[in-house]
């Protein structure tokens, strides 16, 4: 298996290229250029098999997309912070269509103000438009996962969005283990050729239709993607044996003595777990749990792993705010957890706004949490006003 130093951006179009996706169709965004410019410059060469199309706007690459899955080919689009704002409207469209397109979105900070910073609010605010995400913390998650996302959503016919830190891993270079296009080959098969309109029966596809129609669609998108954590171990496993590298839904280290457990998505989970030694001192145990699949949030697996009695406190780290309520993976975790047998705190170490997490950070952090009297300490902010 060759082993290549490269950045994320870079990752993820040569597992785009060796995918043989069909139809890239993508508009520039920082920090997500330079993958679709790997893209471009491949398609130029002539070593990229299916079609490059740069258009005005990112609305208008998600409308080439849907288009183009409609007539039954691979699609691949990436973007960024305000890009993905501005696809919101057809990220609905392409989930309820039941459109198998695959999006990388490499997280930066919404505007006003502009800024580079890496917050993950572009991609969740995006939660409950439909798409599987799925949050990677290396640069070998970032090509292993987007292998996976062509084979999950042509399984599962539910779009999927791959989603890692601007900047932090996008333009961070490691050292990753790639497979060959007969390895590729082996785990994602040729594209299934399977269009929704046939010009040899013109036909209006979802026009407007009554709310029984409507609500029968919304209760199906809803019934298949409670499957998709399902499917995603599946293929994880047969992954694995392909590739030797396999990922579970979340992932837990330490977890069985902990009194603390730091939740985390993305690449702060690294940070956490490079730190877990000096931070488990004092006689007190903490462990990591990092979320993987995001949408849908696996329940099972995560309460199982939370399912310590020694448990005593969460701290949720958030690289994003919904304003006037708190971090969106804080907030889902409380309401995950909700009913099942934990009993102890819920805090949340707010990064919003693209913070860096360094060591230093989460031990001061952890201090803060240790001190909290009140429950508008549970709130750990990343810089103080």
């Amino acid at each position: 298996m060759e082993r290549k130093l490269m950045n994320g951006n870079q990752a993820a179009a040569l597992a785009v290229q060796l995918s043989r996706a069909q139809v890239v169709c993508a508009y520039p965004i920082t920090p997500q250029t330079s993958l679709v410019e790997n893209i471009a410059r491949m398609w130029a060469e002539g070593s990229f098999p299916g079609e490059y199309v740069s258009v005005e706007s990112e609305y208008s690459a998600l409308s080439y997309l849907i288009g183009a899955s409609y007539s039954g080919a691979r699609t691949f689009t990436a973007t960024s912070s305000q890009g993905l704002a501005y696809m919101h409207e057809l990220l609905h469209w392409a989930a309820g269509a039941r459109l198998p397109i695959v999006m990388v979105n490499v997280n930066r900070a919404l505007g006003a103000p502009w800024s580079l910073e890496s917050d993950q609010l572009d991609s969740l605010a995006q939660r409950d438009t439909g798409w599987i995400q799925i949050y990677c913390a290396d640069v070998q998650e970032i090509f292993d996962t987007v292998l996976l996302a062509f084979r999950l959503t042509e399984e599962t016919r539910i779009p999927c969005m791959v989603v890692y830190d601007g900047f932090v891993l996008s333009h961070t270079y490691e050292v990753v283990e790639l497979l060959d296009q007969e390895g590729v080959d082996r785990f994602l098969p040729p594209p299934p050729n399977r269009p929704v309109i046939d010009p040899q029966k013109p036909q209006n596809i979802h026009a407007v239709t009554d709310f029984r129609y409507l609500a029968r669609n919304i209760q199906e998108r809803h019934l298949c993607m409670l499957k998709v954590p399902a499917a995603v171990q599946e293929l994880e496993l047969e992954y694995e044996k392909i590739s030797g590298r396999g990922y579970p839904l979340a992932e837990a280290v330490g977890l069985d003595e902990a009194e603390t457990v730091i939740v985390a998505a993305g690449s702060a989970a690294q940070t956490v777990k490079s730190a877990l030694p000096a931070l488990n001192i004092n006689g007190e145990k903490r462990g990591l749990l990092r979320i993987r699949l995001f949408r849908p949030l696996p329940k099972e697996e995560i309460t199982s792993l939370l399912g310590n009695p020694r448990l005593k406190k969460l701290v949720v780290i958030d690289g994003d705010i919904s304003s006037g309520t708190g971090g969106i993976f804080a907030q889902e975790i409380r309401g995950l957890l909700q009913g099942t047998s934990f009993g102890g705190e819920i805090f949340e170490l707010n990064l919003a706004g693209g913070v860096d997490l360094t060591p230093q950070k989460l031990i001061e952090g952890l201090r803060k949490v240790d001190g909290a009297e009140k429950e508008r300490d549970k709130i750990i902010w990343g810089v103080d006003l």
